[in-house]
């Protein structure tokens, strides 16, 4: 999705103290009550990598002086209307690209190629770079994977890097309270309220007129000449990511039904999979799924996303221990994003990765 500009400055802002609500207030909480974790990791270690090393004081629980929900910013109405094309147009085709294939038989071998191997950078570059990687401080990466991951994860079109961590760090402080971005249970607990929720949570949070200044989670990136960098050249990396596909079935096949199929499998439909696939952690995720951990808020398990997820909805252990390498820690989870990571780890591309261990898992089981 477009993102906002971000400070141009290295250092964090200076920004306003409000009070966090909910409409009607919190299920779980009153509003302007707000949580923390000792795993709320919203920073980084000094002597890494920039940016990207390990989460700990005083970032990894942040001032709540600067804790800042309204900001006086407004999302502009072409704002949303160019959000809400990115978001329609990718999912229409995900409706129709099967019809399509099977009646007019616009899909070839090579289309399936460009969508699948588009869709394996994207989510890992959002689930690896910017999740597990640039918000949590799992492991610290060399710099060119760090470049790679943070550009992979702008690939996927949900955003520039440092408001991507912003929005997730500010969700872990608040998740499921009042304050965070995208909570099913805004509304309350009955049927028609998480129903509203759910959809709010999935979707509709990206559309509020009224912007929150999340400067205040990120000053480890804000200070990174990299990630800032790759902030501002989103719009570039958004129209590699529109045009490549279609450009490689131009190449290949030498035809414009080449280029044009190649652009409705490689980059809408693959678009269209890697948003509600993504979006579904935050929706479903939250509302359904086992808790065999303990957590603050409802993050629970849903196998049936795991692979497409690459292992991002095992989401009970991640609220449970958000700074794990590895969400899939039970038997059978299968979790593509921390395979992936070992790789990096053997290869020498990552270190210090916070690998899960048997004493803190039991620590963490669910009474």
């Amino acid at each position: 999705m477009p993102s906002r500009d971000l400070p141009e400055s290295h250092e964090a802002p200076s920004v306003p103290t409000v009070r966090l609500s909910w409409p009607g207030g919190s299920p779980l909480t009153s509003p302007g009550q707000t949580h923390s974790s000792e795993t709320d990791a919203v920073g980084s270690s000094p002597g890494g990598v920039r940016g990207v090393g390990r989460p700990v004081e005083p970032w990894n629980q942040p001032d709540p002086d600067r804790l800042v929900i309204h900001t006086g910013q407004r999302q502009a109405l072409w704002e949303r209307l160019v959000l809400g094309v990115f978001i329609a147009v990718p999912f229409l085709a995900l409706l129709c690209a099967l019809p399509i294939a099977w009646v007019v038989g616009w899909v070839t071998w090579l289309d399936i190629a460009l969508a699948a191997g588009m869709y394996g950078v994207c989510m890992h570059g959002v689930t690896i770079g910017y999740h597990r990687c640039f918000t949590h401080g799992a492991f610290k990466p060399i710099r060119p994977l760090k470049i790679a991951l943070a550009i992979a994860g702008s690939l996927a079109i949900e955003g520039a890097v440092n408001t991507w961590v912003g929005d997730h760090r500010k969700h872990h402080k608040f998740s499921d309270r009042a304050g965070d971005p995208h909570s099913p249970w805004r509304y309350g607990n009955n049927v028609r309220a998480l129903a509203k929720g759910l959809v709010y949570a999935h979707v509709g949070w990206l559309f509020e007129a009224e912007q929150s200044d999340k400067s205040a989670y990120i000053p480890d990136l804000i200070r990174d000449k990299d990630m800032v960098r790759i902030s501002k050249a989103f719009p570039a990396l958004l129209t590699i990511s529109l045009l490549l596909p279609p450009l490689v079935g131009a190449l290949v096949t030498r035809s414009w039904i080449g280029a044009a199929t190649a652009f409705l499998w490689g980059t809408l439909v693959r678009l269209g999979l890697v948003h509600h696939v993504s979006w579904s952690i935050n929706s479903i995720c939250h509302a359904i799924g086992e808790r065999p951990f303990a957590s603050r808020d409802r993050a629970g398990n849903v196998a049936w996303l795991a692979v497409l997820s690459m292992g991002e909805s095992w989401h009970n252990l991640h609220h449970a221990d958000p700074t794990c390498a590895r969400h899939g820690v039970l038997p059978g989870q299968l979790d593509s994003s921390a395979r992936i990571i070992r790789w990096f780890e053997q290869l020498g591309w990552a270190s210090d990765v916070r690998w899960p261990k048997p004493a803190r898992l039991a620590a963490k089981r669910a009474p």
